[in-house]
């Protein structure tokens, strides 16, 4: 059964009123691969009345009242996209489709949504409960943070959407918490993973440079953004204040991981893996077929790209499932009506950083002046592919799945660090899980760039061709690499595009079609850099191109 989102559900139900209505930018596909769906199955499991409005029409008072007001609080998020990267270009040009809308067009998810859904509430519920903002676009937010479809610096999010709570990461632990406080009329104001609007800064707390201070001073900026990655760390992290006009933003400390036996309860619930009734007769919804058959077994990334938002909002500690859990999923899937036999994808954000991670972090926390895997992996993380092998054969021998894909991308660096089941692994993907083609993420060949990038050097690029192309030889495979690339990120010239040209021709022996102009998004080091122009670890000032032709010349260097 899916979560109400019309009054006869209700009905049905016999509820006269929800305790938290969330309203989510994507449709509502009931999935455990969408927040706003995990979300309230969580909630639901913890015993509250929660429905759901997807892709309300703001030029109407319909869509956004037709569930009445709930008793605790409305949830909004934007979806699973930042609104502003769903609807636009790197080029800033509109997008037509969208694959979490029915139908595919772009028509339904407004410019900043978490902004306009917040205002849509407050316009016909004028003293309404606490409005709760969540999912990426806030998380990524939450600060005062750089615009480049404005190309200037805004408020932290919850002072435009004029809303009351905001809940960064994942959520689950942190809107449970909020959800009882709530109901019992308790101060919430000490719940880990939340922001809030304080008149005055809260004692303990590092007070960061203002907003009015950081939008007149990139050096300023450059300070508070180092200050805030730094304390994202749930085991180390301070609570932090940043001053917005006359008022002060309060984050607290993140959020604990959830433990490996939490993670299987969230992806235990009752998924209904439809798109539900009242948005399908509006037409298809493309995502839906990816996600039904795909398995995440886990979250968090330690891989610190520059231009990934991961590590700020799933965090950079991996939160693993249970290979019975997985096993048990696979076995679902397997069982539904509809299933052809192909398990899509079995991975996360990096797909074999599955049960691998570094024991001392862990313990104490992350290291401040040092990353896991840049510039080298480190010796403290010990890389073993095994659990990943172990998992994907359980899969592949369950009844009726003829084949399990591994469609996410793999860190490289890693398979080559591991001495003792690295290439086993590889062994086991092509020959067993692959759909003719591996994809990973070099995204340059050249250092000076690289380095801007966080990215190993091309060196562990060339290393792993051969291997791949070794293995495939043995396994009398026809095989091939997809390699993700990106153009215009900040300390890349044309000079070097054409480089990374002559690499890829000569070296790599192909024309890469996969080939990104970078999106200055919020809250990565390679935004700040974008907008400051000035590397934020060396103070040296670096190359940015910002003319949207040059931009877009710099990718045509490659496709053509």
């Amino acid at each position: 059964m899916f979560l109400p989102t019309t009054p006869a559900e209700m009905e049905a139900l016999s509820w006269d009123k929800l305790e938290v209505i969330i309203v989510t930018g994507d449709t509502y596909i009931d999935s455990p691969c969408l927040g706003a769906a995990v979300i309230g199955r969580v909630l639901q499991r913890a015993g509250y009345k929660v429905g759901v409005i997807a892709q309300p029409d703001i030029k109407k008072k319909e869509d956004i009242t037709r569930l009445g007001e709930p008793t605790l609080f409305w949830g909004v998020t934007a979806g699973s996209l930042d609104s502003m990267v769903a609807n636009y270009t790197a080029l800033k040009k509109k997008r037509r489709k969208d694959d979490l809308t029915p139908g595919g067009e772009n028509t339904k998810r407004p410019d900043r949504a978490s902004i306009v859904y917040a205002n849509l509430i407050r316009k016909y519920f004028k003293d309404t409960k606490p409005i709760v903002l969540g999912g990426i676009e806030a998380s990524l937010r939450r600060i005062a943070h750089y615009d480049y479809w404005e190309d200037r610096i805004r408020r932290a999010i919850l002072f435009d959407a004029k809303a009351d709570i905001l809940v960064y990461g994942m959520g689950e632990k942190a809107i449970l918490q909020l959800a009882h406080h709530l109901k019992r009329g308790e101060d919430y104001k000490d719940i880990r993973g939340i922001s809030y609007i304080s008149p005055y800064p809260k004692r303990g707390f590092i007070l960061l440079p203002s907003y009015k201070e950081v939008k007149e001073d990139k050096k300023k900026f450059i300070s508070m953004f180092h200050t805030f990655y730094g304390h994202n760390d749930p085991l180390t992290a301070q609570g932090l204040c940043q001053k917005q006009d006359s008022r002060y933003l309060v984050q607290n400390p993140p959020a604990y991981p959830l433990t490996t036996r939490e993670l299987d309860q969230i992806y235990d619930l009752p998924y209904e893996r439809e798109v539900h009734p009242y948005y399908s007769k509006e037409g298809e919804v493309r995502a839906l077929r990816t996600i039904k058959f795909s398995i995440t077994t886990h979250r968090g990334c330690y891989g610190e790209c520059n231009f990934c938002s991961i590590a700020v909002h799933q965090g950079r500690i991996i939160q693993k499932r249970s290979k019975e859990s997985i096993v048990k999923e696979a076995k679902l899937l397997a069982g539904l009506k509809d299933f052809k036999g192909y398990i899509l994808d079995v991975g996360g954000p990096t797909a074999n950083m599955y049960g691998i991670e570094c024991l001392k972090k862990l313990k104490i926390g992350g290291c401040p002046r040092r990353r896991c895997l840049y510039p080298q992996v480190c010796p403290n993380l010990s890389i073993n592919h095994k659990k990943q092998i172990e998992v994907l054969k359980e899969i592949r021998q369950i009844e009726g799945i003829k084949k399990v894909f591994v469609a996410s991308g793999i860190r490289y660096d890693m398979v080559l660090s591991d001495r003792e089941y690295g290439e086993r692994y590889l062994c086991e993907l092509v020959k067993h899980h692959l759909s003719g083609q591996l994809k990973i993420a070099p995204e340059h060949t050249e250092e000076k760039v690289l380095e801007k990038m966080g990215k190993p050097d091309q060196g562990y690029l060339k290393r792993f061709r051969d291997k791949f192309l070794e293995i495939n030889r043995k396994a009398r495979k026809q095989q091939f690499l997809t390699y993700y690339l990106i153009a215009a990120h900040p300390g890349c010239t044309e000079r070097d595009m054409l480089k990374l040209k002559a690499y890829i021709s000569k070296e790599l022996k192909l024309t890469p079609e996969q080939v990104q102009i970078f999106t200055p998004t919020p809250s990565t080091y390679s935004t700040l850099m974008y907008y400051t122009e000035e590397d934020p670890f060396t103070g040296e000032a670096i190359f940015v191109e910002k003319d949207l032709k040059k931009k877009n010349r710099q990718k045509q260097i490659i496709v053509e």
